[in-house]
C-alpha cells in the first residue's frame, strides 16, 4: 500500500476539461494545486475505510481472546 501511495504522488489526476483549461494558461502552479487537491480528496475515503477496518478487526480480535480465556 505504501508503494502505491508513493507512485500516486506523481500522477496527473485531472479530468479532460480541467486539464485543457489549466494547460492553456501560463501559470502551472494552479495546475499543480488542482492535482494536489484531487489527490487529497481521493486519499481521504481510503484512509477512513482503513481506520474503521482496523478498529473493527481489533474489536473482534479482543473479544475472541476474551472468549478463549474464559474457556
Amino acid at each position: 500500500m505504501v508503494f502505491t501511495l508513493c507512485l500516486s504522488l506523481k500522477t496527473s489526476a485531472q479530468c479532460a476539461m480541467c486539464r485543457a483549461v489549466l494547460e492553456s494558461g501560463n501559470d502551472q502552479s494552479a495546475a499543480e494545486g488542482i492535482n494536489d487537491g484531487i489527490m487529497f480528496l481521493m486519499a481521504v475515503p481510503y484512509i477512513l475505510v482503513a481506520v474503521i477496518g482496523f478498529y473493527v478487526y481489533k474489536t473482534f480480535s479482543k473479544s475472541k481472546k476474551l472468549k478463549n480465556i474464559d474457556n
